[in-house]
């Protein structure tokens, strides 16, 4: 069966309708929207908010920054592996010549 699942979601009180390709979709989705909610009350019980839209904007900016750090941190990561390959490499090609 290749037919989309349709599933509700919680976040701040309203209900999205969502269509998802598979159940780890669909539990992602439900991860992500329990993350969210969780991140509200955070926000609610530590900080004097009382718009829902600043609340959400503040999660937006949580969970995009989380993404971006995590990007920078992997090619960080990558660029050292990168040189300790090359100087790997150079050892290797020395002891041959």
């Amino acid at each position: 069966m290749s037919g989309k699942l349709k599933i509700n979601v919680v976040i701040a009180g309203r209900n999205y309708p969502l269509s998802v390709q598979n159940t780890q979709e669909e539990e992602g989705m439900r991860k992500a929207a329990n993350n969210i909610n969780h991140l509200i009350s955070l926000y609610e019980q530590n900080y004097a908010v009382n718009d829902k839209q600043d609340v959400l904007a503040m999660c937006a900016l949580r969970f995009a920054s989380q993404v971006e750090i995590a990007s920078i941190d992997k090619n960080n990561i990558t660029a050292k592996a990168l040189e300790k390959i090359n100087d790997l490499n150079e050892m290797l090609q020395s002891h041959l010549d």
